[in-house]
């Protein structure tokens, strides 16, 4: 073969050669892409005004605060799931790897107000809503951030069913993550100072100013204990 032709065999082969090792680059990290990480979903949230009587409030109210007369329940609601890979070491002990986290998360407001109500109190409980909304917003970073701290993580599980042993850690952790997830959300305080700036809607601050002066304050001022929620 001639001499030139040798060189375009060369340059050819390595062409191959580079573009089958790159391909194989893009192949591993897409297919570990699609089974590691997290995944997190935020439902939209569902909002429902109810208007009941005061002598005969319905079942599913909860109950009202002492001196209240509406109430705005928020809730937050989070659900998670955990795969793993497992590595026995032998008959009765194995390691798990965490490879993914899902989230998914929900936010339910029920605003319930007495017939003939005011527009002084509907404007209290819709300040309550915005707080809600308010920590709802980035709901999903802070889900996502929890999760990546569990991706990766090495657990030991022993027993004579290593499957069985897997599957109850892994619905264990998915519940601590919830756990987690409620405990760093947490907008009860920012609602008890909201409630403490505005007498729970008794005095006339304007519900605009105490929903920012709460959310801004919530770190340096801390309301009583004691005051109830609505």
């Amino acid at each position: 073969m001639p001499l030139r032709g040798v060189i375009v065999f060369c340059v050819l082969l390595a062409g191959l050669i580079a573009g089958w090792l790159v391909w194989r680059s893009f192949s591993s990290r897409r297919q570990l892409s699609e089974h590691s990480g997290s995944t997190i979903s935020k439902q939209p949230i569902v909002l429902v005004t109810h208007t009941f009587e005061p002598a005969r409030p319905p079942a599913d109210m909860p109950p009202l605060g002492a001196g209240e007369n509406a109430e705005c329940d928020s809730d937050f609601r989070s659900s998670a799931s955990v795969r793993g890979e497992s590595r026995p070491t032998d008959a009765t002990h194995a390691t798990v790897t965490i490879t993914h986290v899902t989230l998914t998360l929900q936010l339910n407001i029920n605003i319930w107000v007495p017939a003939g109500v005011t527009q002084h109190v509907l404007d209290h409980e819709d300040g309550h809503r915005q707080i809600s909304e308010f920590y709802y917003q980035t709901a999903d970073k802070l889900a996502a951030q929890i999760a990546s701290t569990y991706l990766g993580k090495q657990v030991e599980i022993t027993g004579s069913d290593l499957d069985a042993a897997s599957n109850k850690m892994l619905q264990e952790m998915a519940a601590d993550i919830t756990d987690e997830y409620n405990k760093e959300l947490n907008p009860g305080p920012t609602q008890l100072l909201y409630d403490a700036i505005t007498d729970h809607g008794r005095n006339e601050v304007v519900v605009k100013d105490a929903v920012a002066h709460a959310l801004k304050n919530i770190s340096i001022e801390s309301p009583p204990p004691s005051l109830p929620k609505n």
